[in-house]
């Protein structure tokens, strides 16, 4: 972009900081929280994953757009982010799978992008000052009252005591069946497609409070029958579907605000003695209602990079992640034990419940976007349901 080309889009920091580009995707306003996202694959699986509802998508790989948008990798119907940050313009796509370009895409969603932006100093500054709330604006126009946007960007709240699970979760209960992606044919490429479970071995309920699709095929890819409840589900209606175990969702916010209603049901159904699998929002969820606390992180981690250490096995492995608050590792109570811990910062992954069939990581193991070191998890799971 040329010093006489007019700007297009800009993002205006809650400090003032206004970083000016290319607009592309919807003509609208959004605000929310800037983060950034250090993946090289899966932008659509990022933008639609109900994890990143209240913010904005910093992606630090510089080629976005590249193999266009399709219906098979949204992981969720409506996408809860607030619109997008890369350095480049999003090229056009080049991918057999590709049904619309990300232009197109972003906006038949009202979602708005920027370009042409220093997406390096952009991350520098969150790396060293922590997640900025911001406003981000797209107008062909170029007509923007810079001063009147930087007042709104002020006034944002952020995310901390933010219920959002309640905004992405279903309203109401349903049954999943749909199992993992197959690999295509070498006679016929286009044959890849997902599968459907049947027969079954066991009962799942699992807790919408913000679910991925993916993470719901790893259930039923397991003989798992999947039934998909509200964030808002009590212990009874959960525990009314007869479940053999019970699978608590990721999803956005703040945990101690979800909390004040997840925890007392998440308490209720620990006394059952059922087995239960967290993740995510889920994990920190378990853990309030173990007794231990939740704080939001200077620096969240979201990417499909980072490295998790196993304390039980001592392996390693690379995992994809995606949150802004964790769990303090000195509040967990003497009868749960920390089984994973972050090798770029230390921080909480993992716990378990000692003599308890209880268990859950703050990654995302379901690899969507992502490496596929963690699907063991959804294993470990299934053989707590064989054992009870």
């Amino acid at each position: 972009m040329t010093s006489d080309t007019p700007h297009t889009a800009l993002l205006i920091l809650a400090d003032g900081t206004v970083f000016k580009g290319k607009g592309f995707g919807a003509q609208t306003k959004k605000s929310g929280e800037v983060c950034f996202n250090t993946s090289m694959t899966g932008y659509q699986e990022v933008l639609t994953d109900p994890s990143y509802a209240g913010q904005i998508v910093t992606f630090t790989f510089p080629h976005i757009g590249n193999v266009g948008t399709n219906e098979q990798d949204l992981e969720t119907l409506n996408p809860s982010s607030c619109g997008l940050i890369t350095r480049e313009y999003p090229t056009p796509p080049s991918n057999w799978r590709s049904q619309q370009s990300l232009d197109d895409w972003l906006k038949s969603y009202d979602l708005p992008g920027i370009c042409n932006i220093d997406t390096r100093a952009l991350t520098q500054r969150i790396r060293d000052k922590g997640a900025p709330d911001a406003i981000i604006v797209h107008d062909q126009t170029g007509q923007f009252d810079i001063d009147e946007l930087k007042k709104q960007a002020a006034r944002l709240s952020g995310l901390e005591g933010c219920d959002l699970a309640k905004d992405v979760t279903c309203r109401q209960t349903y049954n999943w069946n749909q199992t993992l992606w197959s690999r295509p044919t070498e006679d016929d490429p286009t044959s890849a497609q997902y599968g459907e479970s049947s027969n079954n071995k066991y009962k799942v309920v699992a807790v919408d409070f913000g679910a991925k699709r993916n993470i719901l095929r790893h259930l039923a890819h397991r003989e798992c029958d999947v039934t998909v409840v509200p964030a808002t589900a009590t212990a009874d209606d959960i525990l009314s579907h007869k479940p053999d175990g019970i699978f608590l969702s990721n999803g956005p916010g703040d945990p101690s605000a979800t909390g004040q209603y997840a925890v007392p049901t998440i308490q209720a159904l620990l006394n059952s003695g059922k087995p239960i699998f967290g993740i995510c929002l889920g994990h920190q969820l378990l853990c309030l209602a173990l007794g231990a606390k939740t704080q939001k992180m200077h620096l969240g981690h979201r990417g499909a990079n980072h490295p998790v250490k196993d304390l039980q096995t001592g392996k390693v492995e690379i995992t994809s992640q995606n949150h802004g608050f964790e769990v303090i590792t000195s509040s967990l109570p003497s009868d749960v034990e920390q089984t994973h811990i972050s090798l770029f910062d230390g921080s909480n992954e993992g716990i378990k419940v000692k003599n308890k069939p209880v268990f859950s990581v703050q990654y995302h193991p379901e690899a969507s976007p992502g490496p596929q070191d963690s699907s063991y998890l959804f294993d470990r799971f299934f053989k707590l349901l064989s054992a009870a």
